[in-house]
């Protein structure tokens, strides 16, 4: 499969454009495919996958925009090319913001077409390649992204997809920024009520004395200040799921109120004497020990044991670098700007390697995005990482480096299937004879 030719596809209703493409443009790793008009071009796109569409402005079938969506709407990872004569600039440009990469204007240099569609053919080989990534090492669901394929965030995958379908409360605990919200976000999608939007709130944003009426709502005059009735975050989490995160922040006297709903699925709004009944899914999040917190008359022992009916425990960073470089590879494609290719190289990538990361993801994802901004040439370096982060890891007692990492997953792996070749390959997403290849390296048995 590594000697795949990638298609191209070239439109242009001149025969002489179509024969000098396809000749200039084909090589080794490249096959030229031509059409005429839109309907030849649309008949190829129904039948196959193209990584790059070259196509002229005018054609005699069709609009340039016409034909653009529907080739974006075919193939949406597919990146097209216009090919422009000298008074379509305009045109070109407003084909660019419907999903073109980049124009060429008539007479066009055949260096420069060539370099910019092997560009855009890394960039749709990127996209691929990741889109793979999160298929095997974590799940993408919508907008939720979780990179990781250690054998900490493989338990929490399977613990992810035990408990979703289940309706009950789900107690997620971690240091801060470890990703706690993508963990809940994810059971959420993988449960029933995915198709309704959840329901998040910060239990640290929520005012004491106003806390009661946020979460349950309250009728008009109930309180000073309250000159309307409001729905609460009850009411909208009807059939979906309400997501408390810090839930160690909230109140003592509220959670009272919340555990008595907990249990009966029915709550008041402030000020209201008759009951609703609401069907929803909770989960909870903090970074407290709650406990810790229970002993030091801070949580309410009762409503602590009703949110913790199912724990999922995230691992800080620092204790799953193994992960690190599907990380770094995801916020570098997903933070990127423009349509560069940010690579760390690998003195770089040690440096990350030794950091504690006290900040988890959230650190790791500012560092990657500043990181981005200063790097030259998409290359990113020691220079572009924080002082402090590179002070930090070159006092580092150990110096880990992205093979000892490699090594002690893959030992890892191995223990954990009692010797198991096959299962632990399949489980690393690699064949038995690169896992062999790896041992020997290793020198393990």
């Amino acid at each position: 499969m590594a000697n795949e030719k990638y298609p191209v596809l070239v439109i242009d209703d001149e025969e002489p454009i179509r024969r000098l493409l396809q000749k200039e443009l084909a090589n080794s790793s490249r096959e030229v495919f031509t059409a005429a008009t839109a309907a030849e071009a649309m008949a190829l796109v129904r039948n196959r996958w193209f990584d790059v569409i070259i196509m002229d402005l005018r054609l005699p079938d069709t609009t340039h925009l016409d034909l653009l969506i529907k080739v974006r709407d075919s193939i949406p990872h597919t990146e097209v090319i216009m090919i422009t004569g000298h008074g379509d600039i305009d045109s070109a440009v407003e084909a660019m913001k419907l999903g073109a990469c980049d124009f060429i204007p008539k007479p066009f240099n055949l260096d420069r077409l060539d370099l910019v569609v092997e560009k855009a053919h890394q960039r749709v080989r990127l996209s691929r390649e990741n889109m793979i990534l999160r298929h095997k090492a974590g799940y993408d669901q919508g907008s939720i992204k979780f990179i990781g394929n250690s054998m900490a965030i493989r338990n929490i995958q399977f613990l992810i997809d035990k408990v979703a379908p289940a309706n009950i409360p789900v107690l997620i605990t971690g240091e801060s920024g470890v990703g706690k919200d993508v963990v809940a976000h994810a059971i959420h999608d993988r449960s029933s009520r995915g198709g309704n939007q959840i329901i998040i709130k910060n239990c640290a944003s929520l005012q004491k004395e106003l806390a009661r009426s946020e979460l349950f709502g309250h009728v008009k005059g109930s309180f000073t200040g309250a000159g309307e009735s409001r729905e609460g975050l009850m009411s909208y989490a009807h059939e979906s799921t309400l997501f408390l995160d810090e839930i160690g922040e909230l109140p003592l006297e509220v959670q009272a109120s919340l555990l008595r709903m907990l249990e009966t699925q029915t709550y008041r709004r402030v000020g209201e004497k008759d009951e609703r009944r609401v069907d929803i899914r909770f989960l909870f999040a903090t970074n407290r020990d709650l406990a810790d917190e229970v002993k030091k008359g801070r949580f309410n022992e009762a409503f602590f044991h009703r949110i913790n009916v199912f724990n999922i425990d995230i691992p800080p960073l620092r204790e799953r670098k193994e992960d690190l470089p599907l990380l770094v590879d995801y916020f570098l494609t997903s933070l990127s700007p423009d349509t560069t290719t940010y690579r760390m190289v690998q003195s770089t990538m040690d440096c990350v390697l030794r950091y504690d990361w006290p900040g988890n993801i959230r650190e790791l994802r500012n560092v990657i995005e500043r990181s981005i901004i200063l790097a030259e040439n998409g290359i990113i370096t020691e220079r572009c990482l924080p002082r402090e982060l590179v002070v930090a890891a070159e006092t580092s007692e150990a110096s880990i480096t992205l093979e000892s990492v490699e090594k002690t997953h893959i030992l890892k792996m191995l223990n954990f299937y009692n010797g198991n070749r096959r299962k632990a390959a399949e489980a690393l997403g690699i064949s038995r004879k690169t896992l062999y290849r790896k041992m020997n390296e290793f020198n393990a048995d």
